[in-house]
């Protein structure tokens, strides 16, 4: 998640004829097998073999692989050879599995370097420019689904450096490679290996649908794509034609990718007008921290059950009448920072699971619209 990326010249008609609200109904083409045709990876093997280059590792040598191909085929009425095609060409790459892995145990957290990784003088002057060639889709955007055009911004800025860094691996061989060859050592290896299934199967879908070459796409070593890095299950959900040319493209469309970044918050729940957080200082006389901190980022308590325990909130907090979480930005061997998030804090760590991107997303976007303003 954060996941950045590179994308060619795709328009990947992953560029679902309006995927979101036709992905569901649509009636699956079979289109020519839009893969590497034999003759030409043998000449390609050929051609390793004579140069002594070590030959990828592909997955119709898996079993698992292709007996997951014959499923997923039934499954979604796909012509069974172009799925078996597709997949068994894809690589494994041995670099995608190690970046999955959490930092090892005992890795402190440090908030200020995560921050610095993002909020820079490039980014910022590039989410200006940004903001500035895109203001008529960030209004609209604003106006109809309620998320500020700040957060917008700070979301593409994080992902991608506004469409600079959209990812150069082929989605097909990330997808796959995390799909059959996840880290057994990662604490969530069987559910993360039936996400990434799920979302290899939601992509050969669309490249299906759209009748793409499911091996042009480039994205994250995830399998993120566009401007926002969409996962192909959030392409489908949430992926909106909004510069009305009749399709979608995340890649090549900056309005699209507004859009649809504001239809995915809209759809985890975004409350227009809502802070994101409140700033909040300790009682050590009264503080709870342990009980506090226990529902991690998920809002649980009011603003009277916050205070009762020793966390004293500023005065819009203290008025605040929806659920608020006690949000720890660890600083390395420095003291933390604490905010109160509210469930618009909540909705932004569903893009990416974690309260450190949250506040980058939300203080990138903070110091475009400063930056917009001392023009």
């Amino acid at each position: 998640m954060a996941m950045n990326t590179a994308a060619r010249s795709i328009t990947i008609a992953i560029t679902l004829v309006a995927a979101s609200t036709i992905a569901a109904n649509a009636t699956p083409q079979k289109p020519s097998k839009p893969v590497k045709p034999a003759a030409t990876r043998a000449a390609a093997s050929a051609g390793q073999a004579a140069t002594g280059t070590k030959a990828p590792v592909l997955y119709a040598s898996r079993p698992e692989a292709m007996q997951f191909a014959d499923d997923l085929a039934a499954r979604r009425d796909l012509d069974r050879e172009w799925v078996r095609q597709a997949i068994g060409q894809a690589r494994f790459l041995p670099q995608v599995p190690r970046l999955m892995l959490p930092p090892p145990k005992g890795t402190p957290k440090n908030w200020r370097a995560y921050r610095g990784r993002f909020i820079d003088p490039i980014r910022i002057r590039a989410g200006v420019r940004f903001w500035q060639e895109n203001l008529a889709a960030l209004e609209r955007a604003e106006r109809e689904y309620g998320v500020p055009a700040e957060i917008i911004v700070g979301i593409i800025g994080v992902e991608t450096i506004y469409g600079q860094q959209m990812g150069t691996f082929r989605v097909m061989d990330a997808l796959a490679t995390l799909a059959f060859d996840f880290p057994g050592a990662h604490p969530r290896a069987p559910e993360r290996t039936e996400f990434f299934r799920r979302e290899l199967e939601q992509f050969l879908s669309l490249s299906n649908r759209s009748g793409t070459d499911p091996f042009e796409a480039r994205g994250s070593y995830a399998g993120a794509m566009g401007l926002g890095q969409f996962m192909p299950s959030s392409w489908v959900r949430y992926a909106i034609d909004y510069d009305g040319d009749g399709r979608v493209d995340l890649f090549k469309s900056p309005a699209d990718a507004i859009g649809s970044v504001a239809n995915y918050f809209r759809g985890h729940g975004w409350t227009p007008g809502m802070p994101t957080h409140f700033a909040v200082e300790f009682d050590p006389a009264r503080l709870q921290l342990d009980d506090l901190l226990a529902p991690d980022i998920l809002p649980t308590f009011s603003a009277a059950s916050m205070q009762a325990k020793g966390a004293m909130l500023d005065a819009a907090g203290a008025q605040h009448t929806g659920p608020l979480a006690l949000v720890e930005l660890q600083n390395g061997a420095e003291p933390p920072s604490y905010v109160a998030g509210t469930e618009n804090f909540y909705a932004i760590t569903r893009y990416n699971w974690s309260s450190y991107y949250a506040m980058s997303v939300i203080d990138l976007g903070r110091e475009v619209t400063a930056a917009r303003r001392g023009q």
